[in-house]
């Protein structure tokens, strides 16, 4: 009997641990970021000060949750330093990888749009303009963005439209090749971007796929992911044949052949 009292409270740990690791999941929590406060919590999940701080302790254990000094407690980085690993090594510095990334993407994120025109919620709707129109606002931009800025705002366009189909392993699949996304999305504005022609076609692409979720077109928008993803595939395709002409041609022009 004098047992209960333990299983009891940890019983309750599980369960509190349990309903934050939702959060998680449906990304209402984000990586690196801070939790509400102990008040807030304890509001917004009906609980007890007592229960929260056994939940908390139970998510440190998993290594789900992280608490320092001065920052308080936040979500933990839960997919591991990807960048150390000699598969991402591998990755990183095969440029046939771009192309092999792609394939992925225009599977994942064609499906993720076909979601978010079927599941999406007018909060989904509202963030996912917000991106639209910082992407917009940076492409228009007469001094130009930054190329890097110009991928992690187009990342962030795509990323919300994952975020509105609702299905966390989705989400969490395409957050987990966030840094090789944003090494192709980076290939494709560095080279796409200062090409007049295949920005304008990458702006359209990015208006129709952004129309066709938000006006809830789930073939359309599946469409429109997929189409947007193989343009950049072609294109990118069609610079490096260009580069190789060139290097041919200087050869001959140099005598090399």
């Amino acid at each position: 009997m004098s047992n209960e009292p333990n299983n009891d409270r940890r019983q309750v740990a599980d369960v509190v641990a349990e309903r934050i690791e939702r959060l998680i999941v449906d990304g209402v929590l984000k990586v690196g970021q801070a939790l509400p406060s102990e008040r807030r919590l304890c509001e917004k999940l009906g609980i007890s000060r007592s229960a929260l701080r056994e939940g908390l302790r139970v998510l440190r254990g998993r290594g789900i949750i992280e608490t320092s000094q001065g920052r308080g407690s936040f979500v933990a980085e839960l997919s591991g330093n990807h960048d150390a690993s000699p598969l991402m090594h591998l990755f990183n510095s095969q440029p046939r990888t771009l192309y092999d990334l792609l394939e992925v993407r225009a599977l994942l994120e064609s499906e993720s749009a076909r979601l978010a025109a079927l599941r999406g919620t007018d909060a989904d709707f509202v963030l996912l303009r917000r991106r639209y129109e910082e992407m917009l606002a940076a492409h228009a931009s007469e001094q130009g963005a930054d190329p890097r800025e110009h991928a992690r705002l187009d990342h962030a366009f795509h990323l919300a439209i994952c975020e509105a189909s609702h299905n966390p392993v989705l989400v969490h699949t395409l957050q987990s090749l966030t840094d090789l996304m944003l090494s192709t999305v980076f290939a494709s504005v560095n080279n796409l971007y200062h090409r007049p022609a295949q920005k304008r076609q990458i702006d359209r692409q990015h208006s129709r796929l952004y129309h066709a979720v938000i006006e809830r077109l789930p073939e359309q928008a599946q469409r429109a992911a997929r189409d947007h993803i193989h343009g950049i595939r072609d294109n990118l395709k069609e610079i490096e044949q260009e580069e190789q002409r060139l290097v041919r041609a200087t050869m001959r022009l140099e005598g090399w052949t």
